[in-house]
């Protein structure tokens, strides 16, 4: 399938990123929706009520709450670019739920409250660290899709 100057297939008029929107796509997008909505009003609250308790902790919230919106954005955007931006968050994702578990475990101390990702997402049914994972496989599949038109 031809894709035009536009990105978008001669054939349908469509992005070929468009599958991200198809199946697991929906899904993965409410989920991230969700974590978006979850993450923010956790860190919102954290931060203006309880940041000196522990604002390791509280500002990781955060910068997880600004990650999921991102991710979420990216994949209702649904075209190459923002696909691209969606891999970058997810890895980026993954990256973060590894060492802020790592780092709860070592370093409690600086966890006196939990983060999203603390103890890699135990407290939000570990779905933090599963999550990335399953982006990642969707979206790299799309993209093989879209490369192979």
């Amino acid at each position: 399938m031809a894709v035009s100057a536009t990105g978008k297939s001669e054939k349908t008029g469509r992005s070929p990123y468009s599958a991200m929107h198809t199946g697991p796509g929906r899904a993965l997008t409410a989920v991230y929706g969700v974590f978006a909505l979850s993450a923010t009003a956790r860190a919102g609250y954290q931060l203006i009520r309880e940041f000196d308790v522990a604002p390791i902790a509280y500002s990781l919230s955060a910068m997880a709450a600004v990650i999921y919106i991102l991710a979420t954005i990216c994949l209702v955007i649904g075209n190459r670019v923002s696909h691209r931006i969606a891999v970058a968050a997810c890895a980026i994702e993954f990256v973060g739920v590894i060492v802020v578990g790592i780092l709860s475990h070592t370093h409690p101390e600086d966890f006196a409250k939990p983060s999203v990702w603390s103890n890699f997402g135990s407290g939000y049914g570990y779905i933090p660290l599963i999550l990335p994972l399953i982006g990642l496989w969707w979206l790299l599949r799309v993209g093989r899709r879209a490369h192979r038109g």
